[in-house]
């Protein structure tokens, strides 16, 4: 008895995480059968929980309009990681839902054992959470590019580039990650053909943003998280070049940030797309590298071909001239 009245929790919780479910996805995501699930979904409704369920093949189960929301059941650990997120929430990357998490996490403590409650408010006077200078994002923005990415929704909207130009762009989006305290958008740009990330809080939603729906690409989790890191690595860069290196390209991929793609010529060479704040840094960077190289269409990067010529004149002369029959 104890094992169905937690799997009924289970159900109902994942009714209530998204707008409908087919039977096998339930049956496989609580490890039972279809006929359990309807026996279960029978037990709910006779709790009062309206269920709607569709007969045929694209039909499920959803959770009806009106369904009495079942009581807050955390065990320590649930409650102190909903605490602490509604505490980092707090802190205040999403514009507007500071004092609605800091009512929320009140709540919370209200309905807990004195022990936890101590455990909480210890949490809740120890962390200091420092202000910040980026942009807090809407979170109606947030919801609608997430209801966007669960239905497969096309997204219409104006986005401001890292130089400060605008641009419009038409996208299916995939995921949304959270990273330090910026949200991302991975998604695939339907002009460029082509993967994009774009920051959320450069993101001008117009009135008329629906777009018809799509078929959604296959991206792993794994990919997504790739592209951020590498996007939120390189968009800062002032100074960029391409150089062909005389390496391996796991050889040199082993010496370079994983957000950098090197891109195989053959066995012995490589291309790599690089970048820093200054030409100094990035001159100093390449020297690090300890390989030979060359820089294509150098005479695009007037200023990092002096940098690396002073560099190369000044460690000739904290050395002095090789002696006589050396070369190197």
């Amino acid at each position: 008895m104890l094992e169905t009245s937690a799997r009924l929790l289970r159900l109902l919780s994942l009714l209530q995480s998204r707008r409908g479910w087919t039977g096998p996805e339930l049956a496989d995501r609580l490890g039972v059968t279809a006929r359990t699930i309807r026996n279960d979904v029978d037990r709910l409704r006779r709790l009062g929980y309206a269920v709607d369920a569709t007969p045929g093949p694209a039909g499920g189960y959803r959770l009806g309009t009106g369904a009495v929301v079942p009581p807050l059941l955390l065990d320590d650990d649930e409650a102190v990681a909903v605490a602490i997120g509604l505490r980092t929430a707090a802190g205040g990357s999403v514009a507007g839902i500071e004092e609605t998490s800091v009512r929320a996490l009140i709540k919370l403590e209200q309905l807990l054992p004195a022990p936890l409650r101590r455990r909480l408010q210890a949490l809740e006077t120890s962390i200091v959470t420092p202000p910040s200078a980026e942009p807090g994002i809407d979170p109606g923005v947030l919801t609608v590019i997430a209801a966007a990415c669960r239905d497969h929704e096309r997204v219409r909207f104006d986005y401001l580039r890292h130089d400060g130009t605008d641009s419009r762009r038409d996208v299916e989006p995939h995921r949304m990650v959270h990273a330090g305290r910026r949200w991302y958008l991975v998604a695939w740009d339907t002009d460029r053909q082509d993967w994009r990330t774009f920051r959320i809080d450069r993101i001008d939603l117009p009135r008329n943003h629906a777009g018809p729906r799509f078929t959604p690409r296959t991206l792993a989790d794994a990919e997504v998280a790739r592209r951020v890191a590498s996007g939120v690595g390189t968009a800062t860069w002032r100074y960029r070049a391409r150089i062909t290196a005389h390496a391996p390209a796991e050889v040199l991929a082993a010496r370079l940030p994983p957000a950098l793609t090197v891109h195989p010529v053959d066995e012995h060479t490589c291309r790599v797309d690089v970048g820093s704040d200054s030409p100094l840094l990035l001159a100093v960077h390449l020297g690090m590298l300890d390989v030979d190289f060359e820089i294509e269409d150098a005479d695009r990067h007037p200023e990092l071909v002096g940098q690396l010529r002073r560099l190369s004149d000044r460690f000739v002369r904290a050395v002095g001239p090789a002696p006589p029959g050396r070369t190197t």
